[in-house]
Order: structure tokens, then sequence, then C-alpha cells
């Protein structure tokens, strides 16, 4: 399901939207997205409507097992908030027209803010597993994005700037959140590969050299197409494995899903009490 023409994914995104503005009454300015094994942040809200993907025209379904796959509408620090649980990788064999959709849709219904996390591989040795990350900045090696093709202009400009992809403004409210509840959240570069094989040890090496901190395979065409839409964004990774080269273990989805829940009460704080002061 390829956007051919910028009419045809105006319909699409119409039809969404129509549906999504049927089941609920909320149209939040805040949208988060809620990564892999993170989306017990989902407690935390106050859930008024809740939206399953499958029910959405257009909307791609979660295929990993730890996405639960539904939208839901609430309350989260105050602020009326939606959220992915649930998200699209380029490795479930969407495109990244697909996986950049839902942030297309919700952008229409009101959001202006993008809050996303993710679950990543920590290539920084001063980075421990179930630590978090702000991510300050990231690197598209997925070998595609979601601007590919004719450009909507009254989504976003042809050529966006990237030179602020997180905002500076949101990463120093997060920042100052974190020291308030003495909560140790590193900074630092993300790089999105497709998977969903994990690394080799001479891969993590290369990336490493590129600057990058932590490795994922997400997050990066969420932030792209909401940047082309002049939302401000916030990105927060949980790092859920340690890939240093010398010192490489195996690691199963297990293991992830279990230091994910570690990282996972630091996340929500840090979003939470961020929400608030905004």
């Amino acid at each position: 399901m390829n956007f051919d023409t910028v009419e045809t994914f105006r319909k699409k995104r119409s039809e969404a939207l129509t549906f999504i503005q049927s089941q609920t009454d909320l149209r939040p300015n805040y949208m988060i997205i809620l990564g892999t094994g993170l989306g017990q942040l989902a407690d935390e809200m106050d859930i008024i409507d809740e939206v399953p993907y499958d029910e959405i025209p257009h909307f791609p379904v979660s295929t990993v097992e730890s996405h639960a796959g539904k939208l839901l509408f609430g309350k989260l620090g105050g602020k009326e908030v939606v959220a992915m649980q649930g998200r699209f990788h380029f490795y479930e064999g969407y495109s990244m027209h697909q996986i950049a959709f839902p942030v297309r849709v919700l952008k229409a219904n009101g959001a202006d803010t993008l809050i996303v996390s993710n679950a990543c591989g920590g290539m920084n040795v001063n980075h421990t597993r179930g630590d978090i990350m702000l991510i300050r900045d990231h690197i598209n090696m997925l070998g595609d994005n979601p601007l590919m093709g004719p450009n909507d202009n009254d989504l976003g400009p042809r050529f966006p700037d990237m030179s602020e992809p997180y905002s500076e403004r949101l990463m120093d409210i997060a920042k100052n959140v974190a020291l308030e509840n003495n909560i140790q959240m590193h900074q630092g570069v993300y790089v999105a590969l497709s998977g969903p094989m994990l690394e080799t040890k001479a891969e993590y090496r290369y990336l490493r050299l590129l600057g990058a901190d932590v490795v994922g395979m997400s997050t990066v065409p969420e932030v792209i197409s909401a940047v082309h839409m002049g939302m401000e964004v916030l990105g927060i990774s949980a790092i859920t494995d340690e890939c240093f080269p010398d010192a490489l273990e195996s690691v199963n989805m297990e293991d992830i899903l279990e230091a994910a829940a570690i990282a996972e009460p630091k996340m929500t704080r840090v979003i939470v009490n961020t929400l608030e002061k905004l």
C-alpha cells in the first residue's frame, strides 16, 4: 500500500481520520508512540477511548507480539494525549509511507507534539542495560525514508530541514525532570537499521565509529514525518541489551522485555512529568 499520488494519500488519510473521529471526541495536542516492552505507560493514562488498529481504514496492524495494536485516547500528566500502543517496523514488510501514516493522521486530528520511545541496543560503554537515553540526534541507515515520492506541500516542504529533529526546548524540560527525580538519563545518538536480525560484532564497531550510541529498528521514519509537518519531537530510548563487540553475548526477546521493564518506570516518570510542565 504505497501512496502513489498526493490525492490517493489524502483520501486514505481522510477516511482514517473520519473513522477515528467517529470513535472519540478528543483532539489531543500530544501524541506518544510506545516502543517494544514499553506499552505499560498506558497504565498511567486515564483512558477515555480505545480504537484498535485493525478497525481503522488503511492503518497497518502490529505483528510484533509485544505490541498491543491500538490507539489510546485519554489524559496523562494533566494533558489530553493519544498513545500508539504498538508501532510498525520496516522489517514487518511495511513501506515507509505506511509506517508514517499514523503520525500523518493524528497530526490532522490535532497533534502538534510527538513523544517517541523505543527499545534499543546500547553501544556506548558508559550505558548499562535498563538505562534510558534522551535522543539528541539520529542516523538513518534504514535505506529508505517516508518522504520519497510525491510531496504534499500542504503537509510540509519538499526539502525539510533536519538540523534540529529533536526539540531543544523539550529536551531541556526532560533533562530537568530527570534531575528533579534523581533519574540517570544519558544523551546520545540513535541509529536505525532495518533488522529484524541484530547486528554483528563488526557492525557494532562500525556503527560506533559513525558516532551512534544506541541502535534500533524504528523511530526515525516517524520522526522524519513529524518534522516534515512542523511537529515538535521528544525521543527517549530504553537500553535493553549491551552491544559491546569484545564482550558480546546473545540475547532473546525475553531478555529485551526484561530490560525494558527495568527502564520503563524511569521513562514513564520522565514523560509524565515532562507533560505536566508543558
